[in-house]
């Protein structure tokens, strides 16, 4: 019986008996008088039980001559603990009588009177109703797109000789080629002073990235060419009406000097340049003041890179994030939730796809309670008593 009950509980817990079981004439155990069930979770909240009797109080109606039906005890604590659930409000003070039996602790999980939990989709600052209701739904979401090897051609050469050259400007040894691909797509202060460990002055921090950055673009010639299907995947977004940011590290003069130059001037509604953040990646934090912009939680937002520290930026920030494969080969981008080699493989589909967000992340989703059917005996035996072996 004791397997029974603990099978069927909507607890899951088993029962522990106060009385030794017995036996009766068919050899089959009979109800235990009372029973107690152990720190557990119901409906999301802790409860802790004491001696509950396992028959109910029989109402004044019943003791006028209505008959009683046979409640098991499991299903009378269930009855129980809905009722005190569904009774209880949020500003009523429970008396010491109220807490005798059993105390449900709400600190840490959303009180009935307020169920279910706000949506985190929801933006109550817009006062368009409909516009609201559209940035709850699985299809509405908000691009994120890098600079270099995602929409324009990267040349990582001639960041390479920037630092080389730079290096030699100010006498230290040049860095090893490890140490070059480790601070890609750092801000430049941040990998002078964290990686190269060349200077912490915040006044020779500023003076030598300004001038890595003088040598950058002397050494790019100011010549910009998009990446095959850029264009046109842009142009769908625009057509969606899907509001898009922009993110580097570099200056954001720059930034709109190359805008300009390519042609895509007012695609993007944000951009966030090396001015807006104080770590670049696999700091998370430009994806993060992106979304905020554009006004949409990180969940809602997808983030397009070319590298595994955008990656892990994107994830960090609870982003998704759509690997380009300009510079690596796709297996090393695997831990993107979606690569390709150029933006014209996507679809629209693909995107709303990665933006629909499962109910559990919200954290409004309701246990399910499995239900089985009765059987003709309602305490069946599942195991061997330990006395049977005696």
């Amino acid at each position: 019986m004791v397997d029974s009950i603990a099978t069927t509980s909507l607890l899951g817990h088993w029962p522990v008996s106060q009385v030794s079981p017995c036996k009766d004439g068919s050899h089959r155990r009979r109800m235990f008088d009372f029973c107690l069930l152990p720190c557990t979770y119901f409906l999301g909240r802790r409860v802790l039980s004491t001696s509950i009797s396992s028959t109910p109080t029989p109402s004044r109606s019943e003791k006028i001559g209505t008959s009683r039906s046979v409640v098991s005890p499991v299903k009378a604590l269930a009855m129980e603990l809905t009722k005190e659930a569904d009774s209880y409000s949020p500003g009523e003070e429970r008396s010491s009588q109220d807490l005798k039996h059993y105390w449900i602790d709400t600190s840490t999980q959303q009180r009935r009177g307020l169920w279910p939990p706000p949506n985190k989709a929801d933006n109550p600052s817009l006062r368009n109703p409909l516009l609201r209701q559209e940035r709850m739904g699985c299809g509405s979401l908000g691009a994120i797109f890098e600079w270099e090897g995602v929409l324009i051609e990267d040349n990582t050469d001639i960041e390479k000789q920037a630092w080389l050259v730079l290096s030699e400007e100010e006498g230290k040894s040049p860095p090893p080629a490890f140490i070059l691909k480790r601070i890609e797509g750092m801000k430049n202060e941040q990998a002078i002073s964290e990686v190269l460990c060349w200077s912490r002055d915040p006044g020779q921090l500023r003076r030598m990235a300004s001038r890595k950055e003088e040598i950058y673009q002397g050494l790019q010639g100011g010549i910009y060419r998009l990446r095959r299907g850029s264009q046109e995947f842009v142009n769908v977004l625009m057509n969606y009406k899907i509001p898009m940011a922009l993110v580097s590290t570099r200056p954001r003069k720059a930034l709109e000097i190359a805008i300009g130059a390519i042609g895509i001037e007012g695609y993007f509604s944000v951009i966030v340049a090396a001015e807006d953040v104080h770590r670049g990646k696999p700091d998370p934090e430009m994806f993060v003041y992106a979304a905020q912009l554009l006004n949409f939680i990180p969940e809602r937002c997808i983030v397009f890179g070319n590298s595994n520290s955008t990656v892990e930026a994107a994830h960090d920030a609870h982003m998704k994030c759509v690997g380009v494969a300009s510079k690596h080969p796709v297996y090393e981008l695997g831990a993107a939730d979606l690569v390709v080699r150029h933006l014209d493989e996507l679809s629209i589909v693909d995107l709303k796809n990665l933006a629909d967000i499962e109910l559990t992340e919200f954290g409004s989703g309701e246990p399910e309670v499995e239900m089985e059917e009765e059987d003709d005996d309602p305490y069946p035996s599942t195991s061997v008593a330990a006395d049977d072996f005696w």
